[in-house]
């Protein structure tokens, strides 16, 4: 149980407090990919590397998450929710403190790969501390509250770091953010509880993998794409903006209007997308229009920013929300297989995709000349996951037809059995 003063009101304070600390659980692990893109034209400038070179620094971060989501939920189950949130926000600190004080472009990618150990933690903490410390009835709402603090991270990087950035400079924009990790982990004892009953599935056993069935390696198809695009569209977002000259502090308001879009998106789609009987239709609606935002964003010149607006809404609330449905499905759906295991490898796939998504897309547009090739290539990785979600959908269809046959002919042979056991 969580440490409190016994009364009313300080168990209240404690148990909003724990909410607080799941949000930020969530969003300074991510910080770091929204931060890298509303200010990667001032890193650029401040460290002397080219834009593009920007996609490395994403991909260091996830790259490290990837590989550890195999085993973060393992340890954090050894270990339990008290030090593995402690060791999320001490990792955050230290990664943000070396990121301030870096003097050229290798530190900063090592740096940022410090990230990465927070991003793996993240889930499987939050899920454990949500499952240890709050109501059943409250659970969902919970879940859906702590997701949001994704594009909590985004809305925060769009509007408050470029204003810091630009009136003090990016190293302090990126210090504001210690002493907040910092607060998080000193208190993070304080309601949180120090017995921790593990599963025994922790290191050492828990590092044994059985390979994914058919149904989740689809979904995780589906969710590497989606990666590769997300990562890529916010990246670049801004430098694409600031080529069509929108300036630079308005266009991490790109970002900002992508995260609350992303929040929206969320809290509205996941719970409609538990009242379909197949969410994998609406997957491939999701990301079908997430296709058809960017290639409206295309389109943006000097004289029509709105298409700009118009892609960074749209991909916010299409594309965003399909991480949050897959969650859903693997929670509803048992054919997934075990919980924690495909959510694992639905992180693995996601994250994999997310590093490798911004070094993909500054290949492809420094191999042709221009940023609109990397966005067509970006919008051919969304055709291929819509294309996964048919083959999902068409998966999942069979088998509940082939349950139906199961029970309607499993009752005769029963019966038959009952009457002639021989």
């Amino acid at each position: 149980m969580p440490l409190t003063t016994g009364t009313t009101q300080h168990a209240a304070i404690a148990d909003t407090w724990v909410r607080v600390i799941l949000v930020f659980a969530m969003t300074l692990p991510m910080l770091v990919l929204y931060a890298m893109s509303t200010l990667g034209p001032l890193l650029g400038r401040g460290l002397h590397f080219e834009p593009a070179l920007l996609g490395y620094l994403v991909m260091s971060s996830f790259g490290v998450a990837s590989v550890l989501s195999l085993w973060a939920g393992a340890f954090v189950d050894r270990v339990g929710s008290r030090y593995a949130l402690i060791a999320l926000f001490s990792s955050i600190a230290t990664a943000f403190t070396l990121i301030a004080a870096v003097e050229n472009y290798y530190g900063l990618v090592a740096a940022t790969a410090l990230c990465g150990v927070a991003q793996a933690l993240a889930n499987p903490v939050t899920n454990l501390l949500i499952a240890q410390q709050v109501p059943q009835a409250e659970k969902a709402k919970v879940v859906g509250l702590k997701q949001s603090g994704v594009q909590l991270a985004a809305l925060f990087a769009g509007l408050v770091l470029p204003g810091v950035a630009f009136e003090y400079g990016w190293r302090t924009a990126f210090a504001l953010v210690v002493p907040v990790a910092i607060l998080f982990a000193l208190t993070t004892p304080l309601v949180t509880s120090k017995i921790h009953r593990g599963t025994g599935k922790g290191i050492g056993k828990g590092f044994a993998l059985s390979p994914p069935n058919s149904l989740l390696l689809r979904l995780m198809g589906i969710q590497f794409c989606v990666g590769v695009s997300l990562s890529a569209f916010v990246t670049f977002l801004p430098t694409f903006a600031v080529h069509h000259g929108m300036p630079l502090s308005l266009a991490g308001t790109l970002i900002a209007a992508f995260g609350v879009m992303g929040m929206l998106s969320r809290i509205v789609l996941t719970p409609m997308g538990a009242k379909l009987k197949d969410e994998s239709l609406l997957l491939l609606f999701l990301i079908a229009m997430a296709a058809c935002s960017i290639a409206v964003m295309m389109l943006a010149d000097s004289e029509s920013h709105w298409r700009l607006w118009a892609g960074a809404v749209g991909v916010g609330f299409t594309a965003v929300g399909t991480n949050a449905i897959a969650m859903s499905m693997l929670i509803r759906d048992a054919a997934f297989g075990p919980v924690t295991v495909a959510s694992g490898f639905v992180s693995v796939a996601f994250f994999g995709g997310f590093a490798l998504g911004p070094p993909f897309f500054g290949v492809m547009s420094n191999y042709s000349g221009s940023l609109l090739f990397g966005w067509n290539v970006l919008i051919g990785v969304l055709i291929s996951a819509c294309m996964m979600s048919s083959a999902l959908a068409l998966a999942r269809r069979r088998m509940r037809a082939s349950k139906v046959a199961v029970g309607a002919v499993q009752p005769a042979n029963v019966v038959a059995f009952k009457r002639n056991p021989e």
